[in-house]
């Protein structure tokens, strides 16, 4: 298998997923924006994982790179490859598929639990637990793309995950994240955490549970064997 992962700053990398990528025997290489927009030809791609972001996907001005990181992404998507996209990834497939990304009624920091859509019996889609523990660190959501299938919300913002067709899943919240993962994204964030319903503190978002990243990294593996096939 060969995963390509978009990162778009250093302190939020794929945690989790380049864990579970390596112990399935992948080969694993990257496009770091914050150092080279470079992309990869799309056949030598099996598995793209879209990683997070301070930006917006509306901000071309600021970043170039965004036009063609969005061309990117929708092509890898027809030609029918699996696609993973977390917190700003989720955004930017919305975004390359037809859906709207706009600031949310509420920014979501913080541990919060998502809660699964039910879906009809004939669904095919990805089923997530009907209640889960995650991390959040977002201010902007999306309108579901044409044709998606919106999989989980939570209480502070109804879109927080769908899928597209049978290989791309879209993330609002993070399932990757792990202690050192949340402490980088805390330090270089601080200024975001100003209280509000669902902006936790400092104390409160390093203090989880080790229980709270066992259950996420789990599901992300369940999310990851599910959009590539691969098992045990």
């Amino acid at each position: 298998m060969r995963a390509h992962i978009l990162q778009h700053v250093p302190y939020e990398d794929a945690g989790s997923i380049n864990s579970w990528l390596l112990s399935k025997g992948a080969r694993v290489t990257a496009t770091r924006f914050f150092e080279s927009a470079e992309l990869p030809p799309t056949e030598e791609i099996d598995l793209l994982v879209v990683m997070g972001g301070p930006m917006s996907v509306n901000d071309e001005y600021l970043y170039p790179w965004l036009v063609a990181e969005k061309g990117f992404v929708r092509s890898v998507i027809e030609q029918g490859k699996g696609v993973l996209g977390i917190c700003l990834g989720a955004q930017l497939i919305a975004g390359a598929m037809g859906g709207r990304v706009y600031p949310n009624r509420e920014k979501e920091i913080g541990w919060f639990p998502v809660t699964a859509v039910p879906q009809a019996g004939g669904c095919a889609a990805y089923r997530f637990p009907e209640e889960l523990p995650a991390f959040h660190w977002h201010g902007e959501t999306f309108d579901l793309p044409p044709g998606a299938t919106l999989l989980a919300r939570s209480a502070g913002c109804e879109n927080q995950a769908f899928q597209l067709g049978e290989r791309v899943i879209a993330l609002q919240f993070h399932l990757e994240t792990t202690p050192g993962s949340a402490l980088a994204m805390v330090s270089n964030g601080r200024e975001e955490l100003a209280p509000a319903r669902f902006v936790a503190t400092e104390d409160e978002i390093l203090s989880a549970p080790p229980s709270y990243y066992e259950a996420a990294n789990r599901e992300m593996g369940k999310v990851l064997s599910y959009l590539t096939g691969v098992t045990g």
